[in-house]
């Protein structure tokens, strides 16, 4: 099944669970920027729309109700993510209008929730740009937070892992030593226990024997995300 036909049953399903005032901001607020940011962003990225939910209420830090355009809610992840456009509702914005934005940003942070704000011209002009963005974002998120990684791997070894998924998948020893600031010898133990666990791939330095980067293995890198 194509996007338009599972986006369709993605909004009826929320739309079912609904009632009211939420039920008629789903309706209201979940435009065309929202829905291009679904099409071009997430469902290339993980294939459905499990745990991300449209135009999600939560309150302020005044109590009041306050809908955010996606929450990304998977087990202790919380992401909230606005779609933003430069047009008349940011131009014509007054200071009190701002000072509430940033601050309910400000509160949902305090809430636990990882704000990301999405321009709306770049999900026209340059999805990939957001598709890679997102993908760098996440990625470190769920790595730490599977079971597997609580209970099996030291905090020097998941932050290892941290840091390969962020810059692509090939990491450098000296690299981890001087960033870290950690022992080289240290890094090299963590390094040789993620490639005996099936985590990394040492990879020997063209025409030598000689082990001067590691790769992430393939299962390592899609997670089951991408």
């Amino acid at each position: 099944m194509g996007f338009p036909e599972e986006h369709s049953k993605w909004v009826d399903f929320h739309k079912k669970r609904r009632s009211g005032e939420r039920l008629d901001r789903l309706e209201r607020g979940h435009g065309h920027g929202e829905k291009l940011f679904v099409e071009r962003v997430w469902w290339p990225i993980f294939g459905h729309m499990d745990d991300l939910h449209p135009e999600y209420e939560v309150s302020d830090w005044r109590g009041r109700p306050y809908f955010v355009d996606f929450v990304w809610n998977r087990g202790q992840i919380k992401v909230a993510i606005e779609v933003k456009g430069y047009g008349p509702h940011v131009q014509q914005m007054d200071r009190t209008r701002y000072r509430q934005e940033l601050n309910r940003e400000t509160y949902l942070q305090i809430a636990g929730y990882q704000v990301v704000a999405v321009p709306y011209d770049d999900l026209e002009s340059a999805p990939d740009l957001t598709i890679s963005l997102f993908k760098s974002l996440l990625a470190p998120s769920l790595l730490i937070n599977t079971d597997e990684l609580e209970h099996h791997y030291t905090r020097l070894e998941k932050e290892i892992m941290r840091i390969a998924v962020r810059w692509n998948g090939l990491i450098r020893p000296v690299d981890l030593a001087n960033g870290l600031g950690v022992d080289s010898r240290t890094i090299r133990k963590s390094l040789t226990r993620l490639c005996e666990k099936g985590k990394l791939r040492p990879v020997p330095a063209k025409g030598s024997s000689r082990v001067c980067r590691y790769e992430c293995v393939p299962s390592m890198m899609s997670n089951g995300i991408w």
